[in-house]
């Protein structure tokens, strides 16, 4: 019986079969798991006792140290995210943002869905002007935790700072909705109602601001142009009466001179714009407010009252040295021949 020969083509087939056995199993092999392993209890415990000295030492304001410490164990774990997050509170605490921004945005980056390393990313870029990266930083901790009081709050503030009220709105509303006893929370809420026209609204928030806060000149001058807006002018003078009590200042008896001069008192108008004046020479809106009193006495005298006019010429053209950019004023001392 005679040996049959192989074929060559059968040996390149079981050649090319051998190669793909082959390279399965290599490549079996290659896609094994491993085995996870768990850190070294000793390790861990290490690192946990040296972070609760740190943050003792940065509590009793030995930031030296616990700087030291941190970066201790960052020299050993260099992904471990509460060592970062220490160095940037270290930094954060002492206003010293420019340092504390990289700690927590390494921090950030290690954990996506830590919230307090996003939310004090944002305080700190917040604090460094950075206002858009600070509403990225602030809308990733929302994603985290939607309800946090602070963070709303602090999104309301950056977006009105980037003169977007409409969105500030949303979120100080929130806020108020998580705090409604918080009288900052209103203020904030009351001044992006006030930027979109929503006048009425805006008085609500500042009433009930007052009744959690001591009035300040801010929150009292917010109130005034509110009341002036919706045309309150009785209101606006009893709260224009209160600032200037509170904060005398040119600014106060502008905006008090402003409402009785709305009422028809003239001559409680004129004495507060020019209390205003005497406070500052160069307040050009309280020089304009005496200055329209005094036409007023003027025409009212049938423009006999010439001290009035000369009056009123004065101040108006002491308005135009400290603003020349008045076409009103100059309009006015062109119709009247001043």
């Amino acid at each position: 019986m005679t040996r049959r020969s192989v074929s060559s083509s059968t040996v390149f087939l079981l050649a090319a079969m051998a190669i793909v056995w082959i390279g399965g199993c290599a490549g079996q092999k290659s896609q094994r798991v491993p085995v996870a392993t768990e850190p070294d209890p000793s390790i861990v415990a290490r690192e946990e006792s040296q972070l609760a000295s740190a943050r003792s030492a940065t509590a009793a304001g030995d930031y030296a140290t616990a700087l030291t410490l941190f970066r201790e164990l960052l020299s050993e774990n260099a992904l471990l995210t509460d060592a970062y997050m220490g160095i940037g509170e270290v930094y954060r605490v002492q206003g010293d943002y420019e340092q504390a921004e990289p700690a927590y945005a390494r921090a950030a980056r290690l954990e996506p869905r830590n919230f307090d390393a996003q939310y004090f990313h944002g305080v700190v870029l917040q604090a460094l002007d950075r206002l858009v990266d600070a509403i990225k930083a602030y809308h990733r901790a929302l994603t985290i935790r939607p309800d946090d009081f602070n963070a709303n709050a602090n999104m309301a503030t950056v977006y009105m700072r980037i003169n977007q009220p409409n969105s500030a709105m949303i979120f100080a509303e929130k806020a108020v909705e998580l705090r409604p006893d918080d009288g900052a929370a209103r203020v904030n809420l009351g001044t992006a109602y006030a930027k979109v026209g929503r006048y009425n609204e805006a008085i609500v928030q500042y009433e009930t601001a007052m009744e959690l806060l001591d009035p300040t000149p801010e929150l009292m001058l917010s109130l005034v142009n509110a009341y002036g807006e919706e045309r309150r002018y009785q209101e606006a003078v009893n709260a224009a009466s209160v600032l200037v009590r509170i904060a005398p200042s040119a600014n106060a008896y502008e905006r008090l001179g402003w409402g009785y001069f709305r009422l028809g008192q003239y001559a409680d108008s004129i004495a507060a714009y020019r209390e205003a004046v005497r406070l500052d020479d160069t307040h050009w809106p309280a020089l304009n407010g005496v200055g329209v009193n005094a036409i007023n006495a003027w025409l009212l005298s049938n423009r006999t009252d010439l001290a009035a006019a000369e009056e009123a010429r004065a101040v108006f053209r002491r308005s135009l040295q400290a603003n020349p950019n008045q076409p009103k004023v100059v309009q006015l001392l062109t119709t009247y021949q001043l």
